[in-house]
């Protein structure tokens, strides 16, 4: 299926508000989660499903995970002739700024993925509020409304202080988007769709202010320009900081949020690395996890995602935690209420302990040669 009524921008050119170890080395978009996926993930498979063959990926200064994980875009068939995946290029810092995630300044540097498309629509996401959900249905929503954006929102079911939220009057118009988002607002998802000739007439009028996000630039020509909404009522979890990442993931080990995230319909797509099966030895212990493929289990493992290869010995314990990619976890060590980063190794009879209410976060272990 090939989507002619839409092309597809997303940003990873932004950062969280907390500089903290999980992003020291990578950006929010390559966070990895649930073992296999990664957060930019996400937008690609929810373009991917709707048909969508022509995306522009907007890269922050320090993209190489992105591009390792996302190459020319073949696990989303978008290595394509015509359309395909597009890395542009973003602006120096991106933006830090709470909630915000269109940086006006990276749409206008791109004006050429714009001008040289010929669907007459463009569906613009962020990263690190992860959802699935059928595209085509809000693009269809957006043209038979006539307006000239649709933004996506779902009823916020906690406190965001990094999120943005719509104030709506009548008929659905947006009235304002304001930064913060308190339990029951109209949490904006980071999605949102616009006429192109629209966009392009955006980014001339408003050239000037392109240290803006998009919706801070535009925000007294709302009326003018007409400005809808659109509400989604599936699950939009967010990932704003190791705070979130931690809770949101644990919350996803249950089977019933679980399911909302990852339907079989529209699956969610992410790189293939065929690593063997994970390999449980004759004693181990391995409940209520996500554990991935290439894995080795020999200790016990509860409530807790381990990513590919991670090693847990024999007398090892493994709970409430999220395990990155080649851990070893060594003989009689405990891991409790903590996000290990890549490639670390726990000596045995070690503990590493956090809490549920300050996780234990350590770092990626530095590559030897």
């Amino acid at each position: 299926m090939i989507n002619n009524k839409a092309i597809g921008y997303i940003t990873a050119n932004y950062t969280a508000l907390k500089q903290e170890t999980l992003l020291q080395s990578r950006p929010i978009a390559s966070v990895p989660v649930m073992g296999r996926y990664r957060l930019i993930d996400f937008p690609l498979s929810n373009m991917a499903n709707a048909g969508i063959k022509t995306v522009g990926l907007v890269m922050p200064g320090n993209y190489r995970s992105i591009i390792d994980h996302v190459g020319h875009g073949k696990d989303w068939g978008l290595d394509r002739k015509r359309g395909g995946l597009f890395p542009l290029p973003g602006n120096p810092y991106g933006t830090t700024k709470a909630g915000m995630r269109f940086l006006l300044r990276d749409i206008i540097s791109n004006k050429t993925l714009f001008q040289r498309a010929k669907e007459p629509y463009v569906v613009l996401m962020g990263s690190n509020i992860i959802f699935n959900m059928d595209l085509n249905a809000i693009i269809d929503a957006h043209e038979a409304s006539g307006v000239g954006i649709t933004m996506v929102y779902v009823k916020a079911e906690r406190d965001h202080e990094d999120a943005c939220s719509l104030v709506i009057g009548d008929a659905g118009r947006v009235q304002q988007v304001r930064e913060g988002c308190k339990y029951g607002d109209n949490k904006f998802v980071d999605c949102f769709v616009i006429n192109r000739e629209l966009l392009l007439k955006i980014i001339d009028r408003y050239a000037s202010a392109d240290y803006l996000d998009i919706f801070e630039a535009i925000a007294g020509d709302f009326a003018r320009i007409d400005v809808c909404s659109y509400e989604f009522k599936g699950l939009a979890v967010g990932m704003f900081d190791e705070v979130t990442y931690y809770q949101r993931s644990m919350e996803m080990l249950d089977p019933v949020i679980n399911k909302q995230l990852f339907d079989k319909d529209r699956p969610i797509l992410t790189k293939a690395h065929d690593a063997p099966p994970a390999k449980y030895a004759a004693g181990s212990v391995a409940c209520n996890s996500r554990i991935s493929a290439g894995c080795e289990i020999m200790g016990t493992v509860r409530n807790s995602i381990l990513s590919r290869g991670v090693i847990v010995e024999s007398g090892a314990n493994v709970v409430n935690s999220i395990i990155m990619q080649g851990v070893h976890i060594k003989t009689g060590a405990r891991v409790e209420n903590a996000i290990i980063d890549k490639n670390n190794v726990v000596p045995a009879n070690t503990e590493l302990r956090g809490t549920p209410d300050a996780i234990l976060s350590v770092g990626k272990a530095p590559i030897t040669a």
